[in-house]
């Protein structure tokens, strides 16, 4: 199956996605690995003010398949957690890329995403093209 992975994201190989807009990172999961985990019931986020680590734990998704680990792609501050998507983690299928954003983070160095994967990239680790 094929899934959508938008050129202005850069993605890790812990199926995280990270947008920057200016010093500001949003950070989400893939729709690949939504559909891995299968149903999502449950969302941990970290409060704003934590300081989040490049390859750090910053929360859990939790499904009726597995609990996971989400992984920062960049060190800084996290600004704001959705707290719409904590409360009805059902909906990060809807719309990874856009409402289903996990946390936006005030990064502290921003070549920290230089080794990020392109969307292509990514698209050819999961689908194996």
């Amino acid at each position: 199956m094929a899934f959508e992975y938008p050129d202005t994201l850069k993605y890790t190989d812990s199926h995280e996605y990270v947008q920057l807009d200016g010093d500001t990172a949003t950070i989400g999961i893939t729709a690949f690995a939504i559909d891995q985990l299968g149903d999502i019931v449950f969302l941990e986020l970290p409060e704003p003010g934590t300081e989040v680590q490049k390859g750090e734990n910053f929360g859990t998704v939790e499904s009726v398949k597995a609990v996971e680990d989400l992984k920062s792609p960049v060190s800084g501050t996290v600004l704001e957690a959705n707290t719409e998507m904590m409360d009805s983690p059902e909906k990060l299928v809807d719309a990874p890329y856009t409402d289903g954003w996990l946390i936006k983070v005030q990064i502290s160095d921003s070549s920290e995403i230089d080794d990020a994967m392109s969307a292509d990239e990514y698209r050819a680790q999961v689908e194996g093209a």
